[in-house]
């Protein structure tokens, strides 16, 4: 079947290479921080992501279903979990009665400290691997031109 456009086929194949390299990728920090702190990928963004409050380690349930690129029902999901493990707790905003922040606890910084070594360690094996893959160094080189822009 020939495709009317070649652009088509393209976008087809670059999308396809972005989501392996994408799979590549979280599939090595999955297995790294879930076999030595049984913490998941998403689990490790929403600590860190707390963690990056200026001043504050909280932020509105909605700010971190942004932040996180998750829908509200998940997120409330993923803190109902985090939060039962005691590494987040929930508050009401006192200017705002129907808004909850969630807050990172001291539990959560702790195992966030314990996991941001291994998270560095394996995304450098996980994108050395995909260097070495002939499609996907250049994603690599675009992943790592981003960390040099100002």
């Amino acid at each position: 079947m020939a495709f009317a456009d070649d652009a088509v086929e393209i976008r087809a194949q670059g999308w396809r290479t972005v989501a392996a390299f994408h799979d590549l990728i979280e599939t090595r920090l999955e297995n790294a921080l879930q076999s030595t702190l049984d913490l998941s990928v998403i689990e490790y963004t929403v600590l860190d992501v707390l963690s990056r409050q200026d001043s504050v380690l909280h932020m509105r349930m909605q700010q971190l279903s942004r932040a996180t690129a998750l829908s509200n029902s998940a997120t409330t999901r993923l803190v109902n979990r985090l939060e039962s493990r005691e590494l987040l707790s929930r508050f009401l905003c006192v200017d705002d009665r129907r808004g909850i922040y969630t807050e990172l606890t001291s539990a959560g910084s702790e195992i966030l400290a314990q996991a941001r070594p291994i998270y560095d360690s394996a995304l450098r094996e996980a994108l050395a691997d995909a260097a070495a893959v002939p499609e996907l160094a250049p994603l690599v080189s675009a992943f790592e031109s981003l960390h040099a822009a100002p």
